[in-house]
Order: C-alpha cells, then structure tokens, then sequence
C-alpha cells in the first residue's frame, strides 16, 4: 500500500512543482525532495522561494532544489520559464500546483483575462503546451491540481466569461477547467502513443489552521478554537493535503487518465487513493472546447 509518510527513494526523479513557496506546493517540495527527488521550485517570487527552499533545507539539508522564474499571469514569463526548462535535463514529473484562490474583486493578467482562470487554467495550459514536444520525449508524469470545489461548476461560455464576477463561482470553474484539461490531455496523449501521462489530483478540504509551521513560509493559521475543534473532523492541513499530488506525480502504479485524492468521507481528508471524478469533468467535447479556446487566447497551440 502506497504510504505518504515513508515514500519509495526517488533518487533518478527530477519534479518541477509550480507555487512551490507556500501552501500545498511547498510540501509537496518538501516531500519530494525528502526522498532524494531533484525539485525545481518555480514561482513568481525569488524572495519567498528562497526562503521556501532554506526551510526545506533545515528538515532535509542535502536537497537537490533549484528556484525557477515563472509568473503564470504572464504569459511572456510563462514563455521565457518554458524555454529555460526546455534547455534543462529532463523532468520526469511537473506538478502544476500554482493558483489564485481568493480575489474578492475581478482582477486581470498581463492579458486582460481574468485571474483565476488566466492562472490556474490558462497560465498552466500555456506552459504545458510549450513543453509538451520535450514532455513526451522525457515520458513526463503532469499533474494537475484539481478541487472538490469543481462540484458546484460548469464549463460553459458564460461561466467562463460571466458577466458578474464572483470569486466563488470563478475558483471553481477555473478548477474544473484545469480538471477537464488534464484528463483530455490524458485521452489524446494515450491516441497519439505519447510516452508521457497526465493525471489529476485534488487535496481535498485542506486548510492553514492544521498545517505545521515551516519557519519563513507563508501560512493561515488562525482560528477560534471552536472551528477547529469542529473542522477537525472533516478537513486537513496542507502536508497531508499535498499526499495525492504527490503520489500522483511519482507512484508508477498510478495510470494515465487517473485521479487521486484522499479516500475519507465525500473526499475531504485521508489517505491518497484513487478517486472518482464526475461525468462532467470527463466529457470529452468541452475540454476539446476549452483547448480550442484555451489556444485562441494564448496563441500557443497543443500539439502533439
């Protein structure tokens, strides 16, 4: 049985995590590179990710971890990182953690797009797209971040492009967009005889208030007493939630097109296993949809 707390020795892996610095990408660094996995940390901040990287250094002081530039709001950085990465050795796995959660008002990239989408979505597609020629050769494991907020969402026009903004309403819909993504990309890499695989994993409901404090890295924790006492039973911290992206981007045993999450009650906490994901995330005409826009406002087509 797959067992987070006492991972497989990765020596020979070589991960790009994206938002490596803070949150559920931050541990999922750490573990990683715990088990002597080569871990390039992209972010948009130099500053933090160094201080990301020498937290990790004082629980595992002979990681192999590297700071890489990326900003996915911004597409010329998400070009100028593709290239660097491109020229570099081969990653065996690129976890495409990075996101906007909370924007209470609309707020755009570099483009003009709004931002949950631009990044989560867009940002990642962009990267991924410019990649993939090196990807397939390298036969990279992608994973994608997906959420179990992507429940109450549906990819159409107008909740793509809606218009009132509702932070809400856009996290979610940039979740099930980065989802539907992830296991199309599966579909047409299997078609195409790719070497590579994607697959998607959520951390279910993980939360500041239970994740360990890591000197220098970036954390919400505060909470009344009564919520965590009654949260406890139903969410997680951040290291734990980190376990199925984990397992996702290294376990061999996990096949292309799979989604893994925790195995606890609707999802929410426990062990990584693989889950089921609903119809809607699956349906193979939106995401073709949603890549055939996805190019459009790019200018980065997915070829294979």
């Amino acid at each position: 049985m797959w067992s987070p707390v006492a991972l497989p020795p990765l020596t020979g892996h070589r991960v790009l995590v994206t938002g490596g610095n803070a949150g559920l990408g931050y541990f999922a660094c750490e573990q990683l590179a715990g088990a002597g996995a080569v871990v390039v940390m992209a972010s948009r901040s130099e500053e933090k990710a160094t201080s990301a990287i020498r937290a990790i250094r004082t629980r595992v002081p002979d990681a192999d971890i590297t700071f890489q530039p990326l900003d996915l709001a911004d597409l010329a950085s998400v070009r100028a990182a593709a290239t660097t990465i491109a020229e570099g050795p081969p990653l065996t796995g690129l976890l495409a953690n990075a996101g906007v959660v909370r924007s209470p008002e609309r707020k755009t990239t570099a483009e003009g797009y709004e931002l949950l989408f631009g990044t989560n979505h867009l940002g990642h597609y962009a990267l991924l797209a410019l990649l993939l020629p090196k990807l397939s050769a390298a036969g990279t494991r992608i994973v994608h971040l997906g959420s179990i907020s992507r429940r109450w969402a549906q990819l159409t026009s107008s909740s793509l492009q809606p218009a009132t903004y509702r932070n809400t309403t856009a996290y979610a819909t940039s979740k099930l967009a980065v989802m539907a993504f992830g296991f199309e990309l599966a579909r047409r890499l299997e078609l195409t005889g790719s070497a590579a695989t994607s697959v998607v994993a959520h951390p279910g409901l993980a939360l500041g208030m239970f994740t360990p404090v890591r000197q220098g890295v970036a954390a919400h924790r505060d909470a009344p007493r009564w919520r965590q006492r009654v949260m406890k039973t139903v969410a997680q911290g951040k290291d734990e939630g980190a376990w199925p992206l984990v397992r996702a981007a290294v376990d061999p045993t996990v096949p292309n097109g799979a989604y893994c999450g925790p195995d606890g009650w609707f999802q929410l906490k426990g062990r990584p296993v693989l889950v089921r994901a609903e119809p809607r995330a699956r349906e193979a005409n939106t995401a073709s949809r949603l890549i055939d826009l996805s190019a459009e406002l790019t200018g980065i087509e997915l070829r294979f």
